[in-house]
């Protein structure tokens, strides 16, 4: 694979051996963010779990104090009056029958869909559809609710979703490289707190193993576990 000139010129920036504290993690990662846009500042948490366990598939929710600076997208299904409702909340698009249609004609210009508990036994049948995109309500993460403009603006201010992956692993975008470092810094402990409330109880062994930051276009910066106070 053919590496560019600037990727080498942001890796080099980038002790790979050693380990950071979030702050200095934070500056190095707006430091490595040299594209042509606004990179997103990611971080990835390995953990000592086993996702293939149902009771060990660490899934969750977490509203970040300064939002991920990224424009959601918000779908609501619902029957009248609470697609309204979501409207008024701020919801992008809302309906019922409309948009089940323009779902399975294959339309999926959405970041989150929100739904109503008495749709789900219609938009279910698109779980198909659904399900691989990441987009499927689900109860556990507050996306199947009768509060629809609670739950509209909830994730408009900055409520993510995640869940560990196949290799045990879970991600996520706590912000932008423009943002303040403090603000970062910030959302990046309240993401760890939450992953951290949520250590299944038959995990074994240590649960966070590694933490890495991360600009979108740029390399990993490894975060020292153990100087995290959460």
């Amino acid at each position: 694979m053919k590496i560019s000139k600037r990727f080498k010129a942001v890796t080099s920036k980038v002790d790979s051996k050693k380990f950071f504290t979030i702050e200095d993690a934070v500056n190095l990662a707006k430091q490595t963010s040299t594209a042509k846009f606004v990179e997103a500042i990611d971080i990835a948490v390995k953990l000592g779990v086993d996702p293939k366990k149902a009771d060990q598939a660490v899934r969750g929710t977490v509203s970040l104090p300064h939002g991920t600076g990224k424009e959601v997208r918000v779908l609501v299904i619902a029957k009248p009056p609470k697609d309204e409702e979501a409207k008024a909340a701020g919801a992008d698009h809302a309906g019922y029958q409309d948009y089940l249609q323009k779902i399975q004609q294959g339309w999926a210009e959405v970041d989150v869909i929100i739904a109503t508990p008495d749709v789900m036994g219609d938009l279910g049948k698109l779980g198909k559809i659904l399900g691989p995109r990441g987009l499927m309500p689900n109860p556990k993460s507050g996306t199947v609710t009768t509060e629809v403009a609670k739950a509209v603006k909830e994730v408009k201010a900055g409520k993510i979703e995640f869940r560990v992956d196949k290799a045990g692993i879970v991600h996520a975008s706590i912000g932008k490289a423009n943002f303040d470092n403090v603000k970062l810094v910030e959302n990046i402990n309240a993401f760890l707190a939450t992953v951290a409330r949520l250590k299944p109880a038959t995990a074994k062994g240590q649960y966070i193993r590694s933490i890495s930051l991360s600009s979108t276009m740029g390399p990993g910066v490894h975060i020292d576990k153990n100087v995290i106070k959460i």
